[in-house]
């Protein structure tokens, strides 16, 4: 059995064990088997849920005795697109590769380093809300790569599902917010809030409240003015009344 031969078969046996796996699906770019296109979904819990990335490998003709090299063509805002990936299971490290490692266990340390932080060749940094926004934009991305569509109709079908169900989603009118009860029915002018042009809130102060509702608060200011004087006029005429007493009591001594 040449080494091709042992190729061929190897690759085929991972790829129909792998077809059923966490990965998408992969295909064969063409023959002999020396690169082979994947896509992976991003994993549940990180930056990258939701997003379809897309690469491909590149073996060695005596794989699996050599490590394949690995790249990155979906922009992810991990790894640079188009590049050789220097991780411990690729062609960088042939020290440290094991030959029993299948195309699938190859793929599984992919995704392991893309939700690590630490660099290496051929990485980036990205802050999370980059990988979100990349990860969203990954599936109008994917659409307009022939080689992608050629490859993987699946994959095509459910990302086209996907926009679809997001689209409709979109398009529904959402429901307006009800006003706030306040239930002693007094007016607190930094609590009331009128529904703002933008859909949101408006905080409603008393520079925007109707003259009959700013009324009743104004009485009460004047009130308590009116009280406040009275009561300096009324402590006035007590002290002059008091050293009135007292000097009329010096004088009669």
């Amino acid at each position: 059995m040449n080494s091709r031969h042992l190729l061929t078969k190897s690759v085929m046996v991972v790829f129909l064990k792998w077809y059923y796996s966490i990965v998408f699906s992969m295909k064969c770019f063409f023959f002999p088997l020396i690169s082979r296109h994947y896509v992976v979904r991003g994993p549940e819990k990180t930056p990258y849920e939701g997003g379809y990335y897309h690469g491909k490998l590149i073996f060695p003709r005596d794989f699996p005795f050599k490590p394949p090299s690995i790249y990155m063509i979906t922009p992810n805002g991990r790894f640079k697109c188009n590049t050789r990936l220097c991780l411990s299971i690729t062609d960088f490290h042939p020290d440290t590769w094991n030959p029993a490692w299948s195309v699938s266990t190859i793929l599984t340390g992919l995704l392991s380093f893309m939700v690590e932080k630490g660099p290496t060749l051929g990485s980036i940094e990205t802050s999370d809300y980059t990988k979100r926004q990349l990860s969203a934009q990954s599936l109008t991305f994917n659409l307009k790569d022939k080689v992608f569509c050629e490859l993987f109709p699946d994959a095509v079908d459910e990302i086209k599902q996907k926009q679809k169900a997001q689209e409709e989603l979109s398009s529904r009118p959402q429901p307006l917010p009800l006003p706030d009860v306040v239930p002693d029915g007094d007016f607190h002018h930094g609590n009331y809030e009128i529904p703002a042009l933008n859909g949101g809130h408006a905080p409603l102060g008393p520079a925007m409240l109707a003259p009959g509702l700013q009324q009743p608060n104004r009485n009460h200011g004047l009130l308590g003015g009116a009280l406040a004087n009275l009561f300096v006029i009324v402590g006035f005429a007590a002290f002059a009344y008091t050293v009135k007493y007292v000097l009329r009591s010096i004088a009669q001594e």
